[in-house]
Order: structure tokens, then sequence, then C-alpha cells
């Protein structure tokens, strides 16, 4: 089996430094749609370097690169073409997030699960600070395909079901027809999100939008609606990625308040009528 899970289960991986400024951030905000409108006092928080602030979905980029550090870690040895993001889970751990500065992010091979047609592999990081405050932890959820079928446990049911009842509040966020070709510039240079050949290969018929991208909106939603738009009342999310976006068309966020800083989260396009975040929690800070 190309997964040895003797030698890749734990296995800790380079640690990844990352050194970014404000210019980064604000390129990260308009990358998942923030900006609009332009003069709005509550989007020039994120999108104008006067007063500054992070959006804390911001906190998957400094360890997105632990995403091709995987392919080399000890035991592993697949085919990255059978790769598929499954779900995402961050938690910010520091308040305010820096607009500035060098993280390092120590990544290490956390569970493997065995779902029968593939297999789910979970990559923890733990991003912090050079003094080695913790700022963000990152649970990437990957599912190949083709690799399951050796007898480990299943893993746990993804949770986070909403309830059945209207939803308490829903926000629509239009993409951008280039939406994808902005966001790649957070380091996800993936050409199947850019490049129409290769998105004919992965089975589109044009470029897609980064699940990470839709996941920034969903995060930008609940901040908007539920948390004042203040960072620091973000604790964490944790979304499933069920379907894609096409750059240009519409997410409804749909949010149920369950009491106590929970809200429930489902997304869809409302051009396709299509879920494509399913089974998402955002906890705040109250």
């Amino acid at each position: 089996m190309p997964i040895d899970l003797d030698k890749a289960l734990g296995a800790e991986m380079d640690s990844i430094p990352f050194t970014y400024n404000e210019d980064d951030v604000i390129l990260y905000a308009l990358g998942i749609g923030a900006g609009v409108p332009p003069t709005d006092p509550a989007e020039l928080a994120f999108t104008y370097e006067n007063g500054l602030k992070v959006l804390p979905t911001f906190g998957v980029v400094p360890p997105f690169p632990a995403l091709t550090g995987m392919m080399s870690a000890p035991g592993i040895a697949i085919n990255p073409m059978m790769l598929l993001h499954g779900e995402q889970y961050l938690e910010v751990k520091k308040h305010p997030i820096p607009t500035s500065g060098t993280l390092i992010t120590r990544p290490k091979i956390a569970s493997i699960f065995d779902k029968g047609k593939g297999a789910l592999i979970i990559v923890e990081t733990v991003t912090s600070t050079e003094a080695g405050e913790d700022v963000f932890f990152n649970a990437f959820s990957l599912f190949v395909r083709g690799e399951g079928g050796f007898g480990g446990e299943r893993g746990p049911e993804p949770g986070n079901e909403p309830p059945e009842r209207d939803p308490d509040n829903e926000v629509e966020m239009k993409t951008l027809p280039q939406q994808a070709l902005i966001y790649r510039l957070s380091g996800d240079k993936n050409p199947l999100h850019a490049d129409p050949s290769f998105a004919a290969m992965g089975g589109f018929d044009k470029p897609i939008l980064h699940g990470l991208c839709s996941f920034g909106h969903v995060g930008r939603a609940v901040l908007k609606t539920y948390g004042d738009n203040d960072p620091a009342r973000f604790a964490s999310i944790k979304v499933r990625f069920a379907r894609h976006v096409f750059p240009g068309e519409t997410i409804l966020v749909q949010m149920w308040d369950e009491g106590e800083g929970r809200i429930l989260v489902r997304a869809k396009v409302k051009e396709r009528d299509e879920n494509v975040i399913t089974n998402a929690a955002v906890t705040l800070n109250i």
C-alpha cells in the first residue's frame, strides 16, 4: 500500500517559515471578496493599511505549503491527482492577528482513517510567531481516492448538521469572474483554478474557485452577521467541502444561531442551487 501507516502516522514534516506584510493581508482580503462597497469603513478595515485588521481565515495561508510537504512525508507515496481537500478546521489562538512579520508552521500527520474507497489523512499544523507564541491551529482533512480498504478506523462523522428549520440569517456574496486569479496570489497556484486546459482534465468546463476561497467567504459572512466585523470575536471555523464554485457565481451563506457563540453554517451556489459547503460551524468568543 502506498501509505505505510507505521511510518506515516505521527510523522513530523519540515517547519515552514512565512514572512508577510500588510500588502499580503490586503491581497488575501480582496481574494475572498472583501472591499465591497470599497468606501464602506467596515470593508476598509480589511483592505486599507490605515487601521488594518486581519480577516481570521487568513490563518489558512501560512501553513498551506504543508499540503505539498505531505507528499514527501515518511510513509506517504500517493498520486497527487487522487487527492481531494475534504474538510478544514481553523482555530485562531492569538488576537489581534499580526498584520506583518514572520510565522513558523510545524506540520504533522495526525490521523489516517480508512474510508473504504479512499484514505482520509489529517494534517495538523501549529503556526507560531518567532518568539514561540501560537497564532493559528489548522487541521487539513485530505481524502486520497483509491487508498482505502486497509482495515483502519473510519474516523468521526462530519457532524454540524443544521436544524430542520429556516436559517436565522442568510448572506449573498457575489464572487468576481476573476476571483480565483486574485485568490491564487495568496499561495495556492494550482492551475486547476486558472488554466482552462487543466480544468478540462479535471472534468470541469472552466477553472473553479479554490475551496479555501469559498471558506473565506463563509468566514466573512459569519463575522459580519454575528461578530460585528471584529476579528477578535472569531474563535474557530470548521467546514466540509461538498461541491465546487465557478468564479462569478453567488455564494449564499445560510446561518443558524445555536447560542453561546456557536453558529451552524451551510453555503450553496445560488445560480445552481447546489450545496458547496456543508457540516460547517463557526465558534465566536462571547
